[in-house]
């Protein structure tokens, strides 16, 4: 079992990484315009700007606002929500297919509609509670960064979601989840199974590390994990 919460985040990221690198597809689009490509993922050009660079390539970094939804409307899950961009790398699998095919040749301030069926998703097995097998997914995305480095991410704020400046075990135990989720998604997750399997050994391991003064939380200054001073 590891024993330190920053090799924890690391096993996390590494399984996603190891997934295959995606087939991608070209597209150009407009405003209004959309097209569905013959694997089934629809693209709707909600916002394009005129002959803007750079685009979107593969293996670039994208930082992205985001909103998923289920096809009855019901929202899984939001950046916003967090009031924390999404960001990854394009085309190495480190977030579901229909992401990596659909949102290459994209602008910084364009925004797109990607209408995702299962098999391009979390396929017939789904992921967690919030997403059932089989589902067809859309996602209004917003490409606010491309760049060759990911920019900091402060997990800390990611995970404090009553916003008290403390960890809580519900909270790491619930950051945990969706990561999990999240990389069980990807090709290459067996070691994700594993982890998800010792869920509540890991957040125990964390909070044995983490927490200095054992008093029950992890402070921002305990936390060694990626953070920013300001809060």
């Amino acid at each position: 079992m590891r024993s330190s919460w920053l090799r924890v985040l690391a096993a996390v990221c590494a399984a996603v990484a190891l997934a295959q690198a995606a087939e991608q597809q070209q597209q150009q689009g407009a405003v209004g315009q959309s097209e569905t490509l013959a694997n089934g993922l629809k693209i709707e050009y909600v916002y394009t700007l005129e002959g803007c660079e750079p685009k979107s390539k593969v293996n670039d970094m994208l930082t992205m606002h985001y909103t998923g939804k289920l096809l009855d409307g019901t929202k899984f899950d939001s950046s916003h929500d967090r009031d924390q961009p999404f960001t990854f790398q394009l085309g190495v699998g480190q977030v579901i297919k229909g992401w990596d095919l659909g949102l290459t040749k994209m602008c910084v301030g364009e925004k797109r509609r990607l209408t995702i069926p299962a098999n391009l998703a979390y396929g017939d097995r789904g992921a967690g509670n919030v997403i059932p097998g089989g589902a067809t997914l859309v996602f209004d995305v917003e490409l606010l960064n491309v760049g060759d480095q990911a920019p900091t991410t402060n997990v800390f704020k990611e995970i404090d979601q009553d916003q008290d400046k403390q960890l809580s075990r519900d909270e790491v135990s619930e950051y945990l989840k969706k990561q999990m989720a999240a990389a069980e998604g990807a090709e290459g997750g067996d070691d994700i199974k594993q982890m998800m399997s010792d869920h509540e050994k890991l957040v125990e391991e964390i909070f044995q590390h983490e927490d200095k003064d054992k008093n029950g939380f992890i402070s921002h200054d305990e936390f060694t994990g990626p953070k920013h001073d300001e809060l």
